[in-house]
């Protein structure tokens, strides 16, 4: 086994697993920067942050209700209601410079900050009003009921997330209420798209004969904007090696380029030559379908992912690995794709030795989770990656899927919003 996954890896055939690995390998991720909360979420903690004073900052009400003495209602019950003089009134975002003193209780909304001599709070529903100037209690009122002491969530001086944290609204959250504006974080990388082949031309442009239009820059855009990228459109180049030498020389200033098409192993298949040939970019075979061709490498500074042009193939291998590696940069610790166990409900055959992606719709029965086909698996077909919920993985030791068996499902459109 050890001797033909060495011969494998040597002849350029990597599992999908294995690929993945060499992509993270090679990344780090990207320099850190300092945002606003508001252009922060869904980014990476850089450095740990700590509490700049205690969470709440005082004791506050957890009701609107009445702070009182508990002690003044022990007493209470529905024979004997206990009386209280009502003293004043606190609204939340005020304070109150009298005391509570025995026999008295003060009006106080939820938030407001716990009057001195005050140990418990009875909620508005609970409490009878006899008058306009005092309340009647008819159970008695534990101490510290409805409190919420100061430092209950956290003390100052406290780290309360830590680097490696995706800031999630949560996070967000938590990092205003503890007096951060802004967080450190690892920005956004750019990444460059660019389309090849001579019969790519923008949508809604007219077609010459032989020509199709280009599916995949807008397709990869809006992957790499899911994944937390920012995409930056190379437009379209064609079969020429001129015209790709400048295209990708042009892309310098981002931090990773895709490219589609061209990294096969037809004679005009010319990207993989002048990666080659521009930078440190090696070319893969995967024991995968769809997608078997990959290059990856660096052009200078520039990571360098080149998919297949197959629409289906292209998104497939994004998922596989562009998306890793999107999230590498970022600085996410776990970059696995989530995953749901289905059950499959037609025959799937998996000729070829090579772990097949297959497009499925999801439904959930009493037994658990279903995938069904999601129309036509070639890999040109849009309209099953459309409909599709996920990937169905069916491994490459697996020759046929038949009806009931339990497979992985990948859900790349979950946990990333």
């Amino acid at each position: 086994m050890i001797d033909e996954r060495a011969s494998r890896i040597r002849s350029g055939v990597l599992t999908p697993d294995e690929a993945r690995s060499r992509i993270l390998a090679a990344l780090n991720p990207l320099p850190a920067t300092d945002l606003p909360l508001d252009e922060a979420s869904g980014l990476i903690l850089a450095q740990d942050v700590s509490a700049k004073r205690d969470l709440p900052p005082f004791d506050n009400s957890a009701m609107d209700g009445f702070a009182l003495i508990a002690a003044d209602t022990v007493q209470a019950c529905d024979d004997e209601p206990v009386t209280l003089a009502i003293s004043g009134e606190i609204p939340a975002g005020h304070t109150s410079a009298s005391r509570i003193e025995p026999g008295q209780a003060m009006r106080i909304m939820t938030g407001a900050p716990i009057p001195a001599g005050a140990d418990a709070v009875e909620r508005i529903e609970n409490v009878d009003l006899p008058g306009e100037d005092r309340i009647a209690l008819r159970q008695p009122v534990k101490q510290g009921e409805n409190i919420r002491p100061a430092g209950e969530d956290a003390r100052a001086g406290d780290i309360v997330l830590r680097a490696g944290t995706r800031l999630h609204p949560g996070a967000i959250g938590l990092l205003a209420a503890t007096g951060h504006a802004s967080a450190l974080v690892h920005r956004r990388p750019a990444v460059g798209v660019l389309v090849t082949g001579d019969e790519v031309v923008s949508p809604g442009e007219p077609l010459a004969p032989g020509q199709i239009w280009n599916s995949n820059g807008p397709m990869i855009a809006a992957l790499v904007r899911q994944c937390g990228g920012v995409p930056v459109s190379l437009g379209t180049a064609g079969d020429n090696a001129d015209a790709l030498r400048e295209r990708i020389r042009g892309a310098d200033e981002v931090d990773m380029l895709i490219t589609t098409g061209g990294v096969s192993v037809g004679d005009f298949d010319l990207v993989k030559d002048v990666l080659r040939a521009e930078g440190d970019v090696d070319v893969w075979r995967l024991k995968i379908r769809p997608g078997k061709p990959l290059a990856f490498g660096k052009l200078g500074r520039t990571i360098v992912l080149g998919l297949p042009g197959n629409p289906v193939a292209a998104a497939v291998a994004y998922w596989q690995f562009g998306r890793v590696a999107i999230l590498a940069m970022l600085g996410w610790r776990d970059t696995r794709i989530p995953e749901i166990e289905a059950r499959v409900t037609e025959r799937i055959v998996n000729r070829g030795g090579r772990t097949n992606y297959v497009r499925v719709q999801i439904s959930w029965e009493a037994n658990g989770y279903v995938a069904s086909l999601a129309g036509h698996q070639g890999s040109a077909m849009l309209t099953s990656l459309a409909r599709a919920d996920g990937l169905l993985v069916i491994p490459e030791e697996c020759e046929v899927a038949e009806p009931g068996m339990m497979f992985r499902v990948q859900m790349p459109h979950w946990g990333l919003g």
